[in-house]
């Protein structure tokens, strides 16, 4: 008998003038020990799936049709007092972010507790000694100890573990996992998935994992199943899915995969999406803005030099020098980026990447070292006019795009406002016309500088982003982990429009990630960092196929398998 089995599930969310459906007539089945996953771009209906099975939709949502069993009952009609109870008990959840299901005011060992002793007949003590038995079924070291600590010391993977301890703490049969490791780094989230498989097999659980990430199907999944619009498209075992993709959209999605194993020209975008859409118009925008101002004094050599920089922020501060103490953060980081090329930062969260960005674009001010930019020394720069017109020269791309985008402007202000601050325009109706053209050139049209942020879907935020930082003429543009939260179509066409933007404006890119398949794809040379080190750098094809350092080899060898996607890579790219 399946643990898990849904038959022809309809979830209906009302409106005031109509009814949106978000998932039509679902059918799928969970076996003990299996692992089951859940692919597809956001709103496909995938978390819809797995809020509708544990009962936790969102009002007015609720199941219009279908039947939900959990070992033969069915648990859709339950009441809500008995979905409670089976919530936990039978039925563990993993959070995409762990934050959001940890109270930051109780420690773990309290959290732990109380889940624990709602759930099954035991005492307090024999509840706490469980709880510490669980830390250390999940891989955290030092048990008794860090079980005593709160949320917010623990990081990012580790919060995660706690999360999948409390998701086990009852001994339940089934675990959904929504997106369990889209934030966290490649070797975090290689720990994290195979904690979850060595589990699922040693207690016989049963897994529904909720993904847009190709790879954590391939590494972890028996089965998989392919969601598009509320709809199941394609459904069967992972290695015919993913190796020998039937219905247009799966290979379409699949073929979107970064390449790992070589590099390409573009990123292949998900055509059976776009097939109906009609092609974005080319925009000249020489006249308003590359031609007039991109005015920058020719360069000899590398355009950015960095010498021994270092970065420490003090954590414990005292009148008296020798008792303060710090956190290095960048520790004698040396290296150039030459004019025209990507430049790759890649490591794990924690090892200095962001924090060289900030010290470059002069949100952060070094410790040590120095930072040549041209012929310019940031570093020494005291003049405010001086330093406004390097800033004007460098750009940032930021992760998160809602964070950094101003909610309560129109798109249109939010581009102009750089353009206004630093003078690049004689009229507001050049101003105007700089925005539409820029608005275009990233694909989204004049007409939505009249919405505001919240309007759009995070790809398209990150191209207003995009927008903004070009809206300077920049030479040099930063981009930080611009598309780790994207899905992996929506990620193709970003990366595909920065490559595009690159070649155009003679744009000099430093590019962030964890992610080592989009480093490859985006970059001439990469470097390594670890804890605030540089460990190696080289050519892009050089650094993954003869990489020098150990560390460097230990992050190609997390890497999720791709050969099954590989394999359908070249058959659709």
């Amino acid at each position: 008998m399946n643990v898990l089995d849904i038959k022809d599930l309809r979830v209906e969310f009302p409106g005031r003038k109509s009814v949106f459906v978000a998932v039509e007539g679902v059918s799928l089945k969970v076996d003990a020990g299996k692992i089951l996953g859940v692919v597809g771009e956001s709103g496909a209906g995938k978390s819809t799936v797995g809020n509708a099975v544990i009962g936790l939709l969102q009002e007015p949502g609720h199941i219009a049709g279908g039947e939900v069993y959990l070992h033969g009952q069915r648990i859709d009609e339950l009441p809500y007092k008995k979905m409670r109870q089976l919530r936990g008990r039978k039925i563990g959840m993993i959070f995409q972010d762990p934050l959001t299901s940890l109270d930051p005011l109780q420690t773990v060992e309290s959290q732990l507790v109380e889940t624990i002793r709602t759930h099954l007949p035991l005492s307090g003590k024999e509840a706490q000694q469980r709880a510490i038995e669980l830390i250390d079924a999940v891989g955290i070291p030092n048990p008794a100890e860090r079980i005593k600590q709160y949320p917010h010391q623990f990081s990012g993977g580790m919060r995660q573990r706690v999360v999948i301890a409390l998701a086990l703490c009852a001994e339940p049969e089934l675990v959904i996992a929504d997106e369990p490791t889209t934030a966290l780094d490649v070797s975090i989230q290689a720990q994290i998935l195979e904690l979850m498989k060595k589990l699922c097999e040693e207690r016989n659980v049963a897994m529904l994992v909720i993904t847009h990430d190709m790879g954590v199907i391939a590494d972890i999944t028996d089965h998989v199943a392919v969601m598009y619009h509320g709809e199941l498209v394609e459904y069967g075992e992972t290695t015919q899915v993913l190796g020998a993709p039937k219905h247009p959209y799966t290979q379409s999605l699949i073929s979107a995969v970064p390449r790992p194993d070589i590099k390409v020209e573009r990123f292949p975008v998900v055509n059976y999406i776009e097939k109906a859409g009609t092609p974005q118009k080319h925009i000249d925008i020489s006249t308003h803005w590359l031609g007039k101002s991109r005015d920058y004094e020719k360069v000899t050599g590398p355009l950015v030099q960095i010498r021994d920089l270092e970065m420490r922020f003090e954590t414990k501060g005292s009148i008296f020098p020798s008792k303060r103490e710090y956190f290095h953060a960048v520790k004698k980081v040396s290296f150039n980026i030459h004019e025209g090329e990507t430049f790759g930062v890649v490591g794990e969260s924690g090892s200095g990447k962001s924090t060289i960005a900030r010290v470059i674009t002069g949100l952060y001010h070094p410790s040590g070292g120095s930072i040549l930019f041209g012929k310019t020394e940031l570093t020494s720069l005291k003049n405010q006019k001086e330093i406004l017109a390097m800033r004007r020269q460098m750009q940032m791309i930021f992760q998160d795009p809602y964070s950094s985008l101003n909610a309560r402007m129109r798109v249109k202000d939010i581009i102009a406002e750089p353009i206004k601050f630093h003078k690049l325009a004689s009229s507001n109706s050049e101003v105007r016309q700089i925005v539409d053209d820029l608005l275009d050139h990233v694909g989204l049209g004049a007409a939505a500088g009249q919405k505001f942020p919240h309007e759009f879907s995070g790809g398209q935020r990150q191209r207003i982003s995009i927008a903004r930082a070009l809206a300077t003429r920049p030479r040099f543009l930063i981009c930080d982990e611009p598309t780790s939260a994207l899905d992996v179509s929506i990620q193709a066409q970003i990366l595909n429009l920065l490559k595009d933007l690159q070649e155009e404006l003679g744009l000099t890119m430093m590019f962030i990630s964890h992610d080592l398949a989009v480093i490859r794809q985006m970059c001439n040379r990469i470097g390594v960092m670890r804890n605030g080190e540089l460990c190696e750098v080289a050519d892009c094809d050089q650094l993954f196929e003869n990489p020098q350092h150990e560390y460097t080899q230990q992050l190609l060898n997390l890497m999720p398998s791709m050969e099954l996607l590989s394999r359908a890579n070249l058959e659709t790219a």
